[in-house]
């Protein structure tokens, strides 16, 4: 008796520290169709999203589309075909800028695509409007521009940090301006699920760089959501090593500016509060050795310890 007594005694600690330590519960899949910037067209800036379990995605940026499509097939993370998750799975595009490596994917797929609404600032719109489906360089497939229009898109325009809800996702989305090189802007887009987040940003320069506060005010936003826990990760770009000087940026973003920019949300959210937090690495330009000395510099600058992920063409994750 006494030796059954003392065998429970040792197991109840063990049992909490088992409860204690069980993993929270999955909110988003993500399936990266591209994640560099630069000159690798089948492998550019385009990520999928769905709340898990569902197969109702958006796509943040559309850099590259079928041949991420076709990597994720192969990596058997579809079970159905590249025709079948264009066209069906993708409910809705987010374009976050009109620079080409962001949606160039959206534009060359567009005549095989099904009906679906592309989101975005009324800048990046315009340029999709005036510069790219119009007939000239490309068949306009929208429902505004010039004529005929063919309405396979519908273009929803988002104001800055309003909730709009993403059509047949049951997800919503509000939208942060970012600066990319001054005067451009980029966006932000924070994705709800029911009290969960994801944060997606477009290209972005530092604020001290970009003369700009945009970056300061996103942190604002979201400070309580990582309070909360609700926010599940950020999505943010780092381009170039340390050793670009400042004013070749041109709207991006070092390991050492993403660390600076990062501390600077760490003082809103308070001590230790970014520790483990996701934070996944996305537009790395592939010159020469760009991204294994982008990789390990921003694994030596952090001190703040957040979960640094380094995403793949087909290959899920989930938050």
């Amino acid at each position: 008796m006494l030796a059954r007594s003392l065998f429970l005694v040792f197991l109840l600690p063990i049992s909490l520290v088992i409860v204690a330590q069980k993993p929270p519960a999955i909110s988003f899949q993500v399936v990266p169709l591209g994640v560099k910037g630069g000159i690798d067209e089948s492998n550019l800036s385009a990520y999928l999203l769905a709340p898990q379990g569902t197969n109702e995605f958006i796509c943040l940026d559309a850099g590259t589309i079928h041949a991420g499509i076709e990597k994720a097939v192969q990596n058997q993370v579809f079970k159905v075909g590249t025709e079948t998750v264009l066209k069906e799975y993708i409910k809705a595009y987010l374009i976050s800028h009109a620079h080409l490596d962001h949606l160039s994917g959206l534009i060359i797929n567009s005549t095989e695509d099904a009906k679906k609404p592309i989101y975005g600032m009324s800048a990046c719109i315009d340029v999709l409007k005036n510069n790219y489906f119009n007939w000239k360089s490309w068949p306009n497939l929208a429902n505004e521009g010039d004529a005929p229009a063919l309405s396979k898109y519908r273009y929803t325009v988002l104001a800055p940090n309003t909730e709009t809800p993403i059509e047949s996702t049951g997800m919503s989305v509000r939208m942060f301006p970012l600066s990319h090189g001054l005067p451009y802007q980029s966006a932000a887009f924070l994705i709800k699920k029911g009290e969960n987040c994801l944060l997606y940003l477009g290209d972005t320069g530092p604020d001290l760089i970009e003369k700009s506060k945009n970056l300061a005010q996103l942190w604002q936003a979201i400070q309580p959501l990582v309070q909360s826990k609700s926010l599940k990760a950020i999505f943010i770009e780092v381009s170039y090593p340390n050793e670009q000087p400042d004013n070749q940026l041109y709207g991006h973003l070092t390991p050492n500016w993403l660390m600076h920019e990062l501390t600077a949300l760490s003082k809103l959210t308070g001590a230790g509060s970014l520790s483990g937090f996701p934070v996944v690495i996305t537009h790395m330009k592939p010159a020469g050795t760009n991204e294994a000395t982008i990789k390990k510099q921003l694994q030596e600058a952090n001190a703040l310890k957040v979960k640094l992920i380094f995403p793949e063409q087909g290959k899920p994750l989930q938050f």
